[in-house]
């Protein structure tokens, strides 16, 4: 491609190999979003309408679910109208919003586990002091870090990717993936802002992770000489936990393939490594809280309980 060419379009080649498969993908993709929509919208609805769940634990659940919203939203759309369409393409503008939903929500689901983290290390090493640290103009405060820094960071390095000359509209991907556009320049020069940016936030959020992982470890210590602390972190931490390790396994799995990679695996293999942070964490988050926190669990029950008289 000539480099004065101006790229408006780009190619997703991601789902050039499923054709045979695309209506029965489609079924199975839009009663699975359905399935998340109905599960997140459903704890969200829970919590905002029953004053009892007004507390920051519960709070930053509803914030979690959100997220799950946003980014799942930011995909499926697009994605379930590409598999009806014989032609996958996505508008310059349309590529560069759609990467920054999606790694906004990526970057947002760390941070409202490493506030939860804390929420839960407050809760159990300091009781006595819970009401006063976590009070609401506190909470507020960390729901709205937990949303906005996301945003300012990705747009950060999606508006450096914009001002870069582009040689090639072929991304192969389900998706638009910031990374992926970045290696699209003509001029590899060019990109070294964009990579010291990158590396910068991945440092960022590793540090997140790295909070979230002592704040556990000193909860646990704490735990281990207390009956009633060791009670209080199977009902209200475990989920946590698995939430942590599901997003994290999904994250880094596919952050080691656009990285270093992944020329060897079947396209199949790829796209299903691709969308795993967008179809596992929000489907499982709500069912993991649902049915852990005794709460939660047993006003759904009552729902479903007037929902079949």
């Amino acid at each position: 491609m000539d480099n004065g060419t101006v790229i408006t379009m780009f190619f997703l080649s991601g789902l050039n190999e499923t054709r045979n498969q695309r209506y029965v993908l489609f079924a199975l993709s839009l009663l699975y979003y359905c399935a998340i929509l109905l599960v997140n919208i459903a704890l969200v609805v829970t919590v905002i309408l029953d004053k009892n769940f007004h507390e920051p634990m519960y709070i930053f659940l509803c914030v979690l679910c959100i997220n799950g919203l946003f980014g799942t939203t930011g995909f499926f759309p697009k994605f379930l109208w590409d598999l009806l369409s014989p032609l996958h393409v996505i508008s310059y503008s349309g590529c560069l919003v759609q990467a920054l939903v999606m790694y906004s929500y990526v970057c947002s689901d760390l941070s409202v586990l490493a506030v939860m983290a804390y929420d839960r290390y407050v809760a159990i090493c300091r009781p006595l002091q819970y009401h006063a640290v976590m009070s609401k103009p506190k909470v507020i405060k960390l729901v709205v870090y937990s949303w906005v820094t996301p945003v300012v960071v990705i747009g950060t390095n999606i508006s450096l990717t914009s001002r870069l000359k582009l040689c090639s509209p072929f991304i192969p991907r389900l998706y638009c993936v910031n990374w992926i556009i970045v290696t699209l320049a003509c001029f590899m020069t060019d990109t070294i802002v964009n990579n010291v940016v990158a590396y910068t936030t991945i440092l960022i959020y590793v540090f997140h992770g790295v909070l979230i992982v002592w704040s556990y470890m000193y909860v646990i210590l704490k735990c281990v000489h207390s009956m009633d602390n060791r009670a209080k972190f199977m009902q209200t931490c475990v989920p946590h936990v698995l939430s942590l390790f599901t997003f994290l396994f999904t994250i880094l799995f596919d952050i080691m393939t656009i990285r270093f990679g992944s020329k060897n695996f079947p396209q199949m293999f790829k796209n299903f490594v691709a969308i795993e942070f967008l179809v596992i964490p929000p489907l499982m988050n709500p069912l993991i809280y649902g049915f852990k926190l005794t709460k939660i669990r047993k006003r759904f029950l009552g729902y479903f309980k007037l929902c079949t008289m």
